[in-house]
């Protein structure tokens, strides 16, 4: 192995686009397979609503079967759910589910594209859906994803014409592509764009529609499939050793924070589709029957696909460089083939097949994860040639300053190489968050200004190498993405990202802080350093009426990830206020930081770097509680302790081995956390124990439960008959009304009148009850508008000498967004009973 010392200053600027994966190393199985897709010039773009909506079979089988460039455009990134393998929520849960849609991507085979859609919470209709939205900048980024991505054939998931039976994102999401079919091809249509793409007309559209749209598996077999594709995906590929379910199901698999774990299933499977725009295919099996799929719909191609079925016939999957040459005639013959969408693509596809028939690996690592602005770093780049072929590096550029570094290496067969080189970030480098997230947006839409960002999956990165080769005399440039890679004990070598970041980053303990009373409340920032020797001050913007005390706090941190926490006392006002607070942190060259960070690290993603505002709500409420200890079992993940704790309850999150009658008598009340009868295995066997709890004189708290996967029978979920639904009150200022003025729950310690239902966030509650015994009382009662009132949101009934409390009133949201009425009437909740104790 040869390994050449250089130091040269550069200066890089410009962002472009990186994964932070492995680098993808090639099976011959593989390599062939990407031989016969070069020669198929045909796409397809899947369109649907959230992560989780794409059909993994369908687009695994146009991907691997047809061998289509296939993509699934989400219109939003799911911030809008929750998050069942950690705390991540709202926008830190978009970046999960959309690196999870990337892994399913890797996969299937397919490719991912977004809009600028918010996941803003279910919708019951896609008039709200598409007012908070923006329809026609929605809309806009579906015609931009169609003039980019352009498909012959369009897929939608969900029916256009399903309004009000279906989530309103869903509805909204066929609707929205219905219109765009049309608008992709219209110069006239979205103007601006056509600097950038040319329009676009696809050839069909489907409605990729199944038995739950007719109501049951029964109804469906019945309905008459006459006018509708039937196509089989539940095809076996022999050199794969799998079949096009096993490989969905897999990808449906990294769908991880919403439970979405599948089964592999074998065996033959139809998908049915229907065609709303465009012409039927004769042969209704062949989604792209008609449609000119080869070389030939392209002028100067002929020539080559006909070297590429050579390559084919050639191809021996012990020596796949042997068809190197096949491949470099065609990227010869290439270069006489008009210029466009399959020119670039295809180039692109070739140049990477060619590496990989060689076991050409070339890659450029940082020494550390992370760099600032103005900093030096060193990278390594490392090349090397498992074949015979000829090959030589020529020279190396690190972009985007295009100062290039000579070698002339010949790259002989399996002979490593590695060099290294110092770059001098400029002081001016943007920072690599994710681009949606840089400025603040609305309810529905993330603010993207840069048009060529939108519908990007990631972030543009700062960094990249382009390795300019010579391939059996053919000039060729390969552009790597600077990485990190590191070597773990536990796991081998792993790869995250590169990323540039702030010097210093503060991070507020919490995002809420409630008071309430006039007592000041301890506000912890931890100060991170960004690079080593970072001094400073660190202060809190604050509201008007609030103070903190230091006004300002030194900090000095010597090396890089080190941290410091500072704390300030906060002092409320006197009267009833809400706020905001921002830690600033400012470094001695006077230069003020505001980002907070956010590390997202999961196996199955590659590890996140997120960059916030550093912002906390803080809010003076007049409140009152009854009780102190609060017993907490958690169930698919809340923030609720830590809010309660904020109002001067005592919580202790429960374990299994807690569930007792012994220790549960200690606490004034047990809340059940958020679908713990979906998550929780151990259910069965603690529910007695909880309701002779409540019989002994305890209070029960049961929030939302869905009537999936339930691990208790329905009917014993409560010690009363009680049927859940799926009836919910999406609109967060749908009139509240009160069935029981008198209850104690209205009324004691806290009084509660309608503005304590003003403020709340995304949504008023969900799955509630539809069915309760007498021994309940319904306590309030709201609807979305035009439906009937839904009223039994909030359930209480004494059971013994206690209170079980059913709930789907989503305090979820409420209580970690600090909306003070929320915190009054679940204090209530919390003291039913306690009057004369």
């Amino acid at each position: 192995m040869m390994k050449c010392k250089m130091s040269i200053l550069l200066v890089l600027m410009l962002p472009l686009l990186v994964c932070g994966q492995a680098p993808e190393r090639w099976t011959a199985t593989e390599i062939y397979q990407g031989i016969e897709k070069l020669n198929f010039l045909g796409s397809a773009l899947y369109v649907a609503a959230h992560p989780d909506d794409e059909n993994q079979r369908l687009i695994a089988y146009l991907a691997n079967e047809y061998n289509a460039e296939m993509a699934y455009l989400s219109l939003t990134r799911g911030d809008g759910g929750q998050n069942l393998i950690g705390p991540e929520i709202r926008e830190l849960l978009g970046v999960i589910r959309t690196q999870e849609l990337l892994g399913a991507r890797r996969i299937d085979g397919g490719k991912q594209m977004f809009t600028r859609a918010n996941d803003f919470g279910y919708s019951k209709h896609p008039d709200e859906t598409l007012e908070i939205w923006q329809r026609e900048e929605v809309l806009g980024d579906v015609v931009w994803a169609i003039r980019k991505w352009q498909p012959d054939v369009i897929i939608n998931r969900f029916d256009h014409e399903s309004a009000g039976r279906t989530h309103g994102h869903h509805t909204s999401s066929a609707i929205l592509s219905y219109e765009a079919f049309d608008l992709a091809g219209d110069p006239e249509a979205y103007p601006e764009q056509l600097d950038y793409l040319d329009p676009w007309q696809p050839r069909r559209l489907f409605f990729n529609t199944s038995w739950w749209f007719y109501g049951s598996q029964e109804a469906f077999a019945k309905a008459d499939k006459t006018n509708l594709m039937s196509v089989d995906i539940g095809v076996y590929y022999p050199m794969r050793g799998k079949s096009n379910n096993e490989i969905a199901a897999e990808a449906r698999s990294m769908h991880k924070c919403q439970g979405f774990g599948a089964t592999l299933q074998r065996g033959t499977q139809q998908e049915y589709l229907k065609l709303l725009k465009g012409d039927m295919p004769e042969q209704k099996e062949d989604l792209f029957q008609g449609i000119n799929t080869t070389w030939s719909r392209v002028k100067g191609g002929e020539a080559v696909g006909a070297i590429l079925d050579q390559a084919m016939e050639n191809f021996t999957f012990g020596q796949p460089y042997k068809v190197v040459s096949y491949l470099l005639d065609a990227r010869k013959a290439m270069d006489g083939v008009e210029e466009g969408y399959w020119k670039r693509v295809k180039s692109k596809e070739l140049d990477e097949l060619i590496l990989a028939c060689m076991g050409m690996y070339v890659e450029a690592t940082a020494e550390d994860y992370s760099a600032t602005p103005g900093e030096t770093i060193e990278l390594t780049m490392e090349a090397i040639n498992r074949s015979p072929v000829n090959a030589r590096l020529k020279s190396v550029t690190y972009e985007p300053v295009m100062a290039d570094t000579t070698l002339a290496l010949e790259l002989e067969n399996n002979q490593q190489y590695e060099f290294y080189k110092k770059l001098a970030l400029p002081g001016n480098m943007n920072y690599t968050n994710p681009y949606w997230l840089n400025e603040e947006g609305s309810l529905g839409m993330y603010k993207v200004e840069d048009q060529q960002l939108r519908g990007l999956p990631e972030t543009p990165r700062a960094l990249q190498v382009a390795f300019h080769l010579e391939i059996e005399g053919v000039p060729m440039t390969v552009i790597r993405d600077v990485v990190y890679k590191e070597t773990k004990p536990s796991q081998g070598e792993t790869y995250r990202p590169f990323e540039v970041t702030p010097p210093v980053f503060a991070n507020i303990a919490e995002k809420v802080y409630v008071f309430a009373g006039d007592e000041p409340q301890e506000v912890a920032v931890r100060v991170r350093a960004g690079k080593d020797k970072v001094k400073g001050q660190l202060s809190l913007s604050l509201p008007e009426g609030w103070r903190a005390e230091p006004a300002k706090a030194e900090f000095e941190i010597a090396a890089k990830s080190g941290e410091q926490v500072v704390t300030f006392m906060l002092y409320p006002p006197a009267e009833q206020s809400e706020g905001r607070i921002q830690a600033v942190a400012t470094l001695e060259n006077g230069k003020a930081y505001t980002k907070g960070l956010n590390i997202i690290a999961y196996d199955h993603i590659p590890t996140q770097t997120v960059m916030l505002e550093n912002s906390a709500k803080v809010v003076k409420v007049d409140i009152a509680t009854a009780g102190k200890q609060i017993g907490y079992l958690m169930g698919a993940g809340d923030e609720i302790p830590n809010s309660l704790e904020q109002i001067g309850y005592e919580v202790a999150l429960l374990s299994d081995e807690d569930i007792t009658l012994e220790q549960l008598q200690q606490y004034d009340a047990v809340i059940l956390g958020i679908r713990v009868y979906n998550t929780n295995e151990r259910m069965a066997f603690h529910q007695p124990v909880l309701l002779d709890y409540v019989k002994q004189g305890g209070t029960l708290i049961n929030q939302y439960n869905t009537t999936w996967n339930l691990k208790v029978d329905m009917e014993d979920i409560a010690p009363y008959h009680l049927k859940i639904s799926r009836d919910r009150v999406t609109v967060e200022e749908a009139e509240v009304r009160m069935l029981a003025p008198d209850h104690p729950v209205l009324n004691w310690p806290n009084k509660i009148t309608t503005s304590d239902f003003e403020g709340w966030v995304q949504e008023r509650g969900l799955y509630f009850p539809n069915e309760w015994g007498d021994e309940f009382t319904a306590v309030l009662s709201s609807n979305d508008p035009g439906e009937d009132p839904k009223n039994g949101g909030l359930l209480v009934a004494p059971y013994g000498e206690g209170y079980y409390i059913y709930s789907g009133y989503s305090w979820f949201r409420e209580l970690p967004a600090g909306v003070p009425g929320a915190y009054r009437l679940f204090a209530n909740l919390i003291s039913i009973g306690k009057e004369n104790r």
